[in-house]
């Protein structure tokens, strides 16, 4: 410290005084890196990890989908895909606890329909053309026969044509939604309370609605929506008017709160009491209430298609959800299974999902039917439901090489689903 200036002196004072005080300093520029440069450094790079751009969920759910579904939809993938990542198209449920008449006339107007009421018309229009074409037939083969023979064989002909599967469909006539015309996106104005405060109509997408249809809920049925949230298949199974009690489940006490506020702005209190709504898992419901009900409608949580690739809210493709996305068969399966249990012998269940997968779907139903025969002894028939897409093929795209059950795609012209839904009876 002698050969240093005075100056010198007291700056190497100062500096010691501050090291041995515990102050940390940063290393002369020449004499190389010392311990505050290293970590700094690594500090950096910490901070270069954590923001580091993450993949978003929708574009994690898009690559998941091109890489399965271009599989098994094949040339349909690109149009389904399209319809996809554009706006979904809705139906608007009438509701028939309020007045309708203003508002059927109103969408009328604008060129919607109800796309349910087609389908009874439709069903005459088969009966006569499958009659008039046997008949036609029957009297090329035989034109000597008399004119009684005739008769018994055009009765016999009308016979078989109303115990094919088509004609069979009993679509319930309560049950009114407007959709427009393939290729019209015309949107549907927000729904507007009557003088009692219900509102008129319903938005959703209106292959929700199919479901619900195959369900064919009869007077005095006991019906049980096990995952009812938000609440729109609840509501319409309400619009048939033929309930004879309605239990509506979810597991999800927020999504529950969601369903009460439907049934308060659509359902009259008197008929809003006679729904009993719970929030169990609905996994335990067939030891809670097993064989009590008719029908069954079991609407299963799923990938959610459209929202996968379109919302990263919620999104079930986000890194954080990859076990339970993995785990969804394994859900479903045990939810229909306990929605198989809780059906009285005799009755009906409809599962349903708004996704492409055959994993969530053909897959779930074929493990169900073998789980329910080898470990309760209980026999399941899958129901033939081919007679829909007969019924509301100028509505929905359909696909027609669902193994079991039907599935309908979404596509730009009719740009609803996907939803895919299966009917099984409890023998």
């Amino acid at each position: 410290m002698a050969a240093l200036g005075s100056a010198g002196r007291a700056a190497a004072l100062l500096l010691l005084r501050r090291w041995r005080g515990g102050e940390r300093l940063l290393p002369s520029p020449g004499l190389g890196p010392g311990p505050r440069r290293h970590r700094h450094r690594h500090r950096h790079k910490e901070k270069w990890a954590a923001t580091a751009p993450r993949i978003p969920a929708t574009r994690l759910a898009l690559h998941h989908f091109d890489t399965s579904y271009s599989l098994q939809l094949k040339d349909l993938w690109p149009s389904v895909r399209a319809g996809l990542l554009c706006e979904q198209k809705y139906g608007a449920l009438l509701n028939n606890f309020s007045p309708v008449s203003h508002v059927t006339q109103e969408l009328e107007l604008l060129n919607a329909t109800d796309f349910v009421s087609e389908a009874p018309k439709k069903v005459q229009q088969l009966q006569c053309g499958a009659a008039a074409g046997e008949a036609g037939r029957g009297e090329g083969r035989s034109q000597e026969g008399s004119g009684e023979g005739r008769t018994v064989m055009q009765a016999e002909t009308m016979t078989q044509a109303e115990m094919s599967p088509v004609l069979r469909a009993s679509i319930s006539p309560n049950i009114k939604c407007y959709t427009f015309p393939r290729g019209d996106i015309t949107r549907f104005r927000p729904a507007r309370p009557d003088t009692l405060g219900l509102l008129d109509y319903y938005l959703m997408d209106a292959a929700s609605l199919l479901p619900v249809l195959a369900l064919n809920v009869q007077p005095d049925d006991f019906v049980l929506d096990l995952c009812a949230a938000p609440g729109g298949k609840t509501l319409a199974l309400l619009q048939t008017g033929v309930c004879g009690h309605l239990a509506a489940n979810d597991i999800s006490i927020s999504r529950t709160k969601r369903l009460y506020q439907i049934l308060h702005s659509y359902v009259p209190k008197e008929i809003r009491e006679t729904v009993s709504v719970t929030s169990c898992d609905g996994r335990d419901w067939g030891q809670v209430e097993g064989g009590t009900f008719h029908k069954v409608l079991v609407d299963v949580p799923c990938t959610t298609d459209r929202h996968s690739v379109m919302e990263e809210d919620n999104n079930i493709f986000h890194r954080r959800r990859t076990k339970e996305r993995q785990m969804l068969p394994m859900l479903q399966l045990q939810l229909l299974m306990a929605g198989i249990l809780a059906t009285k012998p005799g009755g009906e269940v409809v599962y349903s999902t708004c996704s492409l997968s055959p994993l969530q779907n053909e897959y779930v139903i074929e493990r169900a039917v073998e789980i329910a025969e080898t470990q309760f002894n209980i026999n399941i028939h899958v129901e033939d439901l081919s007679h829909f897409r007969t019924l509301f093929q100028d509505t929905f795209s359909f696909f027609s090489d669902c193994r079991l059950g039907e599935l309908v795609l979404p596509h730009l012209t009719a740009n609803f689903g996907p939803m895919y839904f299966c009917k099984l009876r409890r023998m």
